[in-house]
């Protein structure tokens, strides 16, 4: 037997350092939180208003409202969009075993934008009494149920005699989304000027929208979702061993799949439908983390909820002032972020780089 010695032990127990590592992001995310509040096309500062508070004076309607009616549920939004699609992804890599495996794959992304489409482009045909009950609502309702409704058909056709094939989910995922493709593709046919400008804003992302209203509407799903993301750890850790060894020690993996699938449709489902298409948070969190702290879920779905939501609240800020006053889609920053970052995935799974 070959003697480990307490060096090497600590050297491939990466736990102290995932723990350092959830602590630094924790301080990230609450630097950058204040930064958000801070910035901004409008003169308001949070310290002010901090002070007028403690000092007894009315704090002015202007600050209010761009703090609390404003930047406050843009930074909320900001934070659970980014944590849902990050940890989304890292539940979608753990499933696939593959560290390229993306919320898209699950045809999510596709059903999402296909509904919000339809909303936009036809919406005039719905009767008046449900267009004034769903009123700003029925695009972020509308993506929500694509979404939904894609996930339940790429589960249906993958589960066969009570098993589900996560071959068959990946090869009719790319299927569903290259026809959810098509069918916006149809109705972007069909839209008038109005209608394209709309499409092409919520198809790069923005929380400029964001309110309590829709945070309320929203949230309570992908809370719930990122609750139940750490019960996975155990689960997608025995499955990195392969299926048949995840059931010998007594893993329900067709359970794991089924829970698994459901909390990633939920949580991207419902940020897709109040953010728009962000794009790369979902790849670029989960990989990063695991050349940090390694591929152990019980560290590494806290950390990507940390990193996710600390990372798209700077890019929303990167977006509110790279070309102030008018505000660049965050969609757009995520992918000019997030691409390099992808090749250079790519490139060193090929071996091209020596990384």
């Amino acid at each position: 037997m070959v003697a480990i010695s307490p060096d090497e032990t600590a050297q491939w127990d990466r736990a102290p350092r995932a723990r350092r590592t959830t602590l630094m992001l924790a301080a990230l995310l609450g630097l950058v939180s204040v930064f958000s509040l801070t910035v901004g096309a409008a003169g308001t500062s949070p310290w002010a208003v901090l002070a007028d508070w403690l000092a007894g004076r009315e704090i002015g309607l202007a600050d209010r409202v761009v703090l609390f009616e404003i930047r406050l549920p843009r930074l909320a939004m900001g934070a659970l969009v980014g944590a849902s699609l990050a940890v989304s992804g890292a539940v979608m890599q753990g499933l696939f075993r593959n560290p390229l495996a993306d919320p898209g794959l699950v045809g999510v992304s596709a059903g999402a934008g296909l509904g919000a489409i339809t909303a936009i482009v036809l919406g005039g045909l719905l009767p008046a009494g449900l267009a004034a009950t769903l009123g700003y609502y029925a695009v972020p309702v509308a993506a929500f149920a694509g979404g939904w409704a894609s996930t339940l058909v790429l589960y249906a056709i993958s589960t066969r005699r009570g098993r589900t094939s996560v071959a068959t989910m990946l090869l009719a995922g790319i299927a569903l989304g290259a026809l959810a493709g098509a069918l916006s593709g149809i109705l972007v046919y069909m839209a008038d000027d109005a209608q394209l400008r709309d499409l092409t804003f919520w198809g790069l992302g923005s929380l400029a929208g964001a309110t309590w209203a829709k945070l309320a509407a929203a949230a309570p799903l992908m809370i719930l979702a990122l609750a139940c993301a750490p019960m996975l750890a155990r689960g997608l850790n025995g499955l990195a061993l392969g299926e048949a060894a995840a059931n010998h020690i007594g893993i329900p993996v067709q359970r794991l799949k089924a829970v698994a699938i459901l909390t990633v449709a939920g949580a991207t489902g419902a940020a897709v439908a109040v953010s728009g298409g962000i794009g790369f948070v979902g790849i670029v969190v989960p990989h990063l983390l695991r050349l940090a702290i390694g591929p152990d879920h019980r560290f590494l779905l806290v950390n990507a909820a940390l990193l996710g939501a600390a990372l798209l609240i700077l890019a929303d800020v990167i977006a509110r002032v790279i070309i102030a006053p008018a505000e660049l889609p965050i969609g757009i920053v995520t992918a000019t972020l997030g691409g390099p970052f992808f090749l250079w995935i790519l490139l060193r799974k090929r071996g091209v780089l020596d990384l």
